[in-house]
């Protein structure tokens, strides 16, 4: 069961979805959520080489502070308001019995805030990424190449079933990526009404069959329907496979572009991330 779920939030951004997805997780497995809310330091707000006088560096300072109280004061008076909207219940500390919620603040950068906050977390929520916007990049790329640990990625919008997490489809291919989701996802599968692994193509050579990965499975005390495919667009095709199911949710793992660098997404993670229209679980 998953006992800890993080939901980091900067700036006044916390998405009403992201909660929502979060705390329905939570109440299926008696889970924590953090909210973990990235504060940006007075300092960072300071033009990096303009030399100031030392009483507009002072007032510069004083109001990057209040716009940092505001935000902070402004996320948890919405918090609260959601947590009881969400029957979470609000404490610093799991209850094993009931969905809990907390806020946590930290002062810095979004990627370190998740890198801390997150590699002990059994999944990081965030928000489907707006590219034309240049929004959500940062979160979505820090929880999956910076923790270790299995991210998913929300829907902008619509109201989030009550069913999400019954039915879950597991894309495999035989790649390490995907043999990461597979064992990082193992909490969510297993609670899980339903499984389908969705197999493209003939995967990669000397990597585990599908049918293995059912055996994997059924020594869990999990059965899991096997569905094969073939898509110039094993991506796209993932999606497409899922919502013609009625599956609420896609298991599957990702990978960069640069294995040195990590900072783009490969093309078949790409256009998941872009076209996804359902909750989306990654792993790296």
């Amino acid at each position: 069961m998953l006992a800890r779920i993080l939901v980091p939030v900067w700036g006044e951004g916390m998405g009403d979805a992201v909660l929502e997805h979060a705390a329905q997780l939570a109440h299926r497995h008696k889970a924590h959520i953090v909210v973990a809310h990235c504060r940006a330091r007075p300092e960072d707000m300071m033009p990096h080489g303009i030399p100031l006088p030392g009483f507009v560096r002072d007032a510069i300072l004083k109001q990057a502070s209040q716009m940092a109280d505001h935000e902070e004061n402004s996320l948890r008076d919405r918090l609260h308001a959601a947590a009881m909207a969400l029957d979470l219940r609000e404490a610093d500390r799991p209850a094993g019995d009931v969905a809990t919620v907390q806020f946590v603040e930290e002062h810095g950068r979004l990627p370190d805030m998740i890198k801390h906050n997150g590699r002990l977390a059994d999944l990081i929520v965030v928000a489907k990424p707006d590219r034309d916007r240049n929004l959500g990049q940062n979160a979505l790329k820090s929880g999956l190449f910076q923790t270790g640990r299995p991210v998913l990625m929300c829907p902008p919008a619509g109201e989030v079933p009550q069913t999400l997490g019954r039915h879950v489809t597991v894309g495999w291919n035989g790649s390490i990526e995907a043999s990461r989701a597979v064992a990082l996802t193992l909490d969510l599968v297993a609670a899980a009404e339903k499984v389908t692994v969705l197999a493209a193509g003939t995967g990669k050579p000397h990597g585990a069959t599908p049918e293995d990965l059912l055996e994997y499975y059924r020594l869990r005390g999990i059965t899991a329907d096997l569905i094969r495919f073939e898509a110039r667009n094993p991506g796209l095709a993932l999606l497409e496979r899922t919502m013609e199911l009625g599956a609420g949710m896609l298991i599957m793992g990702a990978y960069g572009q640069s294995h040195e660098r990590e900072t783009l997404f490969g093309g078949n993670t790409q256009s998941v991330v872009d076209k996804a229209e359902i909750p989306v679980v990654l792993a790296h």
